[in-house]
């Protein structure tokens, strides 16, 4: 039996299962990574499509839901992903019944009549979650999250704001900003928070003026699902539709704010793994930076710690060279900023030999002689 599961919230058994993902979490990396599930290095989607590889008509989709309401739709609750093309393309829709799930706007939501079973659920769903930070990422964060917003932000730009452990922060530090957009897959913290202030009204954006779009939800407290719950501003869509670059090109100022494992002298991005061990997967990076570079004013910006602390200790994630094997999630041409707690790199416009100088200016202290030893044993710079 085949399990196509993209983004696994839970284990499934990979002895028992032909298993298959597109992103790798908690619930199912060592598997993906010991060749126990295959996985899918998908960066484009389509609107309205399932994505390549995964089965195109399953026999059966199985999917959480809320209560019909007085239409008869049952909403998907916090997460749309691909559950309104499987609705449509499976040959049975089993739905399991959750009483506190939110409706939202969008085409996050099935007729009851699609559903062949609808059963009570007797635990709560899993959610999409970020890796909890350490002491040294949460200083970081604060340092990377107020630069991106103070000194890239700027007022009237549409955001899409990423998963990563630094990046979904972004939105608790937008306070000061006038009439922001969002257009993402994830809306994450801080969010609702800002729709109720004025801060975030839409009101300038191209695609969904007015309305807060995204393909799911994480990071959000229970007061601020209350709040999105039934609010015309707030709309989720299927995954194909929110990250179809052919649909986001006509976005202005759209601004991309993701997470990088790891950034190379060059400005080569990757988020994927390091080495041939997968971490995650593309998810939507690669569609957002694309687009935000065709975007009128739209800008590609990447986050991360200068370092990390391993068992073997400190190592520096801004490096010379990416490591063997290492996925490319995002070639260096379409990167316009890196951000770490030491700084703003900006790399558009700029040669391998400023690019090699912004970024070392933005590495740990500790691992910036041997970089710039590096670049000019490597780029001759």
């Amino acid at each position: 039996m085949r399990i196509d599961h993209l983004a696994s919230l839970f284990p499934w058994d990979a002895d028992a299962f032909a298993l298959t993902t597109n992103y790798a979490t908690a619930a199912d990396r060592v598997a993906v990574n010991a060749g126990r599930v295959g996985y899918l290095p998908i960066s484009h989607w389509h609107a309205d499509a399932l994505p390549p590889g995964v089965s195109p008509t399953p026999d059966v989709y199985l999917v959480p839901v809320s209560p019909p309401d007085v239409a008869g739709r049952c909403s998907f609750g916090t997460g749309a992903w691909f559950s309104p093309v499987y609705c449509r393309a499976a040959c049975t829709v089993i739905g399991e019944v959750h009483e506190d799930f939110i409706r939202t706007g969008g085409d996050s939501w099935a007729p009851v009549e699609r559903f062949r079973y609808l059963v009570t659920a007797d635990q709560p769903t899993g959610t999409a979650t970020t890796a909890p930070r350490t002491e040294e990422e949460t200083a970081a964060t604060e340092v990377i999250c107020t630069l991106v917003a103070h000194e890239l932000v700027r007022d009237r730009d549409t955001l899409q704001i990423g998963i990563g452990t630094v990046s979904s922060a972004l939105g608790l530090y937008l306070d000061h900003r006038h009439d922001l957009g969002v257009q993402s897959e994830a809306i994450t913290a801080g969010i609702p928070s800002l729709v109720r202030k004025g801060v975030v009204t839409g009101r300038h954006k191209v695609l969904h003026p007015g309305v807060v779009v995204g393909s799911f939800m994480t990071g959000l407290t229970p007061e601020d699902l209350a709040f999105v719950d039934g609010h015309p501003g707030f709309a989720l869509y299927s995954f194909g539709t929110t990250d179809d670059v052919t649909v986001l090109v006509g976005e202005r100022n759209l601004t991309a704010v993701n997470n990088a494992l790891l950034v190379d002298l060059t400005g080569q991005v990757a988020s994927e793994g390091i080495g041939t061990q997968l971490w995650s997967g593309v998810g939507g990076q690669t569609a957002f930076a694309i687009a935000a570079a065709y975007s009128p004013g739209g800008r590609a910006i990447f986050v991360l710690p200068s370092a990390h602390r391993t068992a073997e200790g400190l190592r520096s994630r801004i490096v010379p060279v990416l490591p063997p094997g290492t996925p490319v999630t995002l070639a260096r041409g379409f990167v316009d900023h890196v951000v770490t707690e030491h700084g703003i790199a900006t790399l558009g416009g700029k040669t391998l030999g400023q690019r090699v100088g912004e970024l070392v200016a933005v590495a740990h202290p500790d691992f910036r002689t041997e970089l710039r030893a590096e670049a000019r044993r490597l780029y001759r710079c």
